[in-house]
């Protein structure tokens, strides 16, 4: 029974995740804190536990659909690598510090990181952007009705911002893509789609990086993480899929109100 939650765990996760470029961590590891506290099916999972899990779940969701973004050409290679030279390193860090959370801290400090970037995406429209540079790195887009969107952003200040996404990512277990997304379309003004796309290979690729940490202390159970695979990795292709189909408003507001819902949940959960 466990493992039939599981699968359809993995697959909301990696829809949702995929949908708005966030990996499907911040489901799938307050879902198992969740289940561990309130069923006899479940047990051994502790927060290191539930994100070291969740990471590996999120490498196939990373991959999944950013297979599925590729075919459509909506992925920045470039831009990604590059924010991945921070995000790599900041996401092992970030690992190695979460073993010093207990499940009470971690839920209110994951609920409080939550709303923060909920309030920030609220606030976006009024934050000036941080693109306006000749000697930064210029991109364009042109999206499926023909109109051409340009970006930039200077690789010093984006590799930090992107090590900061990794160092949070690693140490809750959800891939970073909760912040960098926003941090993409805040301040260097990517168009949410391609935001969400670029998200989904950072967050596969530093998923790798931090779960070899995790792997090292023993943070992984391998049997709930095989059951939530194939329904991440399914999930992953629909969320994408399902994002390609949507307005860049309709997926700024998706991403605020699961963030605004999770997050509530789990301070509420950390104050108990």
């Amino acid at each position: 029974m466990e493992y039939i939650l599981l699968i359809i765990l993995g697959f909301f996760a990696g829809t949702i995740g995929s949908l708005v470029g966030l990996g499907g961590g911040i489901i799938i590891v307050p879902a198992l804190l969740f289940l561990s506290a309130g069923s006899s099916l479940f047990t051994g999972i502790n927060p290191q536990v539930a994100v070291g899990t969740s990471l590996i779940v999120i490498i196939f969701t990373g991959l999944s659909s950013t297979l599925t973004y590729m075919k459509k050409k909506m992925t920045d290679y470039k831009s990604g690598l590059i924010f991945f030279i921070g995000s790599g390193p900041g996401s092992i860090i970030g690992a190695y510090v979460n073993k010093e959370f207990n499940l009470a801290s971690f839920s209110l400090w994951f609920g409080i990181f939550m709303i923060f970037v909920s309030i920030v995406l609220f606030l976006k429209d009024k934050i000036k952007p941080l693109n306006q540079s000749s000697s930064g790195i210029a991109r364009t887009y042109t999206d499926e009705k023909g109109q051409v969107h340009t970006y930039s952003f200077q690789p010093v200040i984006g590799i930090l911002i992107a090590f900061a996404v990794g160092f949070f990512g690693g140490l809750f277990g959800i891939g970073g893509g909760s912040l960098m997304v926003p941090a993409m379309i805040i301040f260097f003004v990517f168009p949410p789609h391609v935001a969400v796309a670029t998200s989904m290979l950072i967050i596969f690729l530093s998923s790798i990086t931090s779960s070899v940490t995790h792997i090292i202390f023993g943070n992984i159970n391998w049997l709930y993480a095989l059951a939530l695979i194939p329904g991440a990795w399914y999930g992953g292709k629909a969320g994408a899929l399902l994002n390609m189909r949507l307005e860049s408003k309709t997926v700024v507001n998706l991403l605020r109100l699961v963030l605004i819902l999770v997050g509530a949940r789990l301070i509420y959960q950390g104050l108990l």
